[in-house]
């Protein structure tokens, strides 16, 4: 529910689900169930068909260089036990996307070093779309105070742009996907909050994520190459994926401008 103030702005004020019994439609349950269901039905093939071994290497990287040691580990698993390596990738990274663990860019660089570029893209594209929507799913249910608390401002200025921005919201979630306006993190709680619905928000996940994995995962093709983050995202990558950001919303622009 929208309270409209005199001042033209929106004030989130009921919100999804404040007339529904329950915030989750019978299909948003189905893909919410599938993606839990999947979550432990692959972790437990992982765990039952892997060789006894020390897997004490085995940890969340917080840096490049425990990427690095990971990698090494890893390398010799994903030959022989390729399936079970890209189940528990698989399972790790939707885990960490939903309940927004920082750290899915060296999954993403990891991607590339064990995969190469196409299949890395893939299933960077593929995980962090499934866990985005995992995490939208968990945000329409409990989300709420989270992001009140958190973001208020930002939350106010997102829900002023999608009232504003209806006839063309793919367009817009397209270019706040592309580009660094807003958090990634925040867009998938703030999303269900502000009425986004979420056949747009899978649309512009799934299509404007593509660019940013890219150019991590070919990144992690020279993995040992990387002395920081920083190298990820060179003045030439972000003026290339803010230019595309630009492209995707300008239709819309056009469009106000006419009418």
């Amino acid at each position: 529910m929208e309270k409209r103030e005199d001042n033209g702005d929106v004030k989130v004020v009921g919100g999804v689900g404040s007339n529904s019994k329950f915030p989750l439609s019978f299909w948003e349950m189905a893909v919410a169930s599938t993606v839990l269901l999947g979550f432990v039905v692959g972790l437990l093939v992982v765990y039952l068909t892997m060789p006894a071994s020390d897997y004490s290497f085995l940890k969340l990287p917080r840096s490049l260089q425990e990427l690095q040691i990971l990698r090494v580990h890893l390398e010799d698993y994903t030959s022989d036990y390729t399936a079970q390596v890209l189940l528990g990738y698989c399972m790790v990274y939707i885990f960490m996307q939903t309940f927004m663990i920082p750290g899915t860019v060296f999954m993403s660089l990891l991607a590339g070093s064990l995969f190469g570029v196409f299949k890395g893209v893939a299933l960077v594209v593929f995980n962090a779309t499934a866990g985005a929507s995992s995490c939208y799913f968990l945000s329409k249910l409990i989300g709420r105070p989270i992001v009140f608390s958190l973001w208020p401002d930002k939350l106010q200025f997102f829900q002023n742009q999608v009232a504003k921005r209806r006839d063309g919201l793919l367009n817009y979630m397209l270019f706040l996907r592309l580009t660094p306006t807003l958090p990634n993190t925040f867009i998938n709680l703030a999303s269900p909050i502000v009425d986004v619905p979420y056949h747009i928000f899978f649309l512009a996940t799934i299509i404007g994520l593509i660019p940013a994995a890219y150019v991590t995962v070919r990144a992690g093709l020279a993995l040992g190459e990387l002395r920081s983050l920083g190298d990820l995202y060179d003045f030439n990558s972000i003026a290339t994926l803010f230019f595309i950001g630009v492209v995707s919303v300008t239709p819309t622009l056009v469009s106000k401008s006419k009418s």
